[in-house]
């Protein structure tokens, strides 16, 4: 079943949805219902030709544990010949317009106007990151996400993956290294992924079934009353 949504800010339950994982169509792109819905692991797939949201919650979730990220020897060298340096949010419209830039030609290219616009807002209001990859004084790579909090004491915190781009080989699995990393050791507990594909599932991608992901994001209330 695929819902129409209403100006009203809220999702029915994302249970209900079609197998695919879309369950809405419809309502808009503001703050506060974008914060609403990354916080049941709800992401919007934009299609900026059509102007109209979809509504997105597969109920297997495909993620990554800080811990779990695999580097691989090829990875690990190139890291360690130090020919890289990486940053957090030093240049994120930057990096939003590269990813849109890189698939603007796409079939169902989501990454327009109104969504740079929407994640720039989330951005400077503290909830979406960018993390860049530069070789000198050129950004070469990165990616970009929702960061929300996933304890009440604001100790642990999830990333939503949006998209990642790269100018030279590997410059995305670099910046997806580097966030792992800096996860890890600040109280980072999830990368969401939101949709599989096999370059992240060798980096350590696997899935999770979306109440063990309410869990993890601390909406264990969401589990039982099927709410958001």
């Amino acid at each position: 079943m695929v819902f129409e949504l209403t100006e009203e800010i809220g999702f029915p339950d994302p249970r209900l949805g079609e197998e695919s994982g879309i369950f809405a169509i419809g309502g808009d792109l503001s703050t506060e219902r974008l914060l609403l819905a990354y916080q049941y692991g709800i992401f919007p797939w934009y299609d900026f030709r059509e102007g109209i949201p979809q509504w997105w919650c597969p109920m297997q979730r495909f993620v990554i544990f800080p811990d779990e990220i695999h580097v691989s020897h090829s990875l690990r060298n190139l890291i360690n010949k130090g020919r890289y340096t990486f940053s957090l949010n030093r240049a994120f419209e930057r990096v939003i317009s590269e990813c849109g830039r890189l698939r603007e030609h796409e079939q169902g290219a989501w990454l327009g106007d109104e969504i740079k616009e929407a994640y720039t807002r989330l951005h400077k209001l503290g909830f979406c990151s960018s993390v860049e990859v530069w070789e000198g004084d050129a950004l070469v790579g990165g990616l970009y996400g929702v960061v929300l909090s996933a304890n009440d004491e604001g100790t642990q915190w999830a990333f939503f993956g949006e998209s990642m781009f790269s100018l030279v080989p590997s410059a995305s699995k670099l910046a997806l290294v580097f966030l792992s990393r800096f996860m890890r050791t600040h109280g980072g507990v999830l990368i969401d992924c939101q949709l599989h594909t096999p370059h992240l599932e060798s980096m350590g991608g696997r899935f999770i079934s979306y109440d063990d992901y309410l869990r993890l994001l601390g909406k264990e209330d969401a589990i039982d009353n099927g709410m958001v």
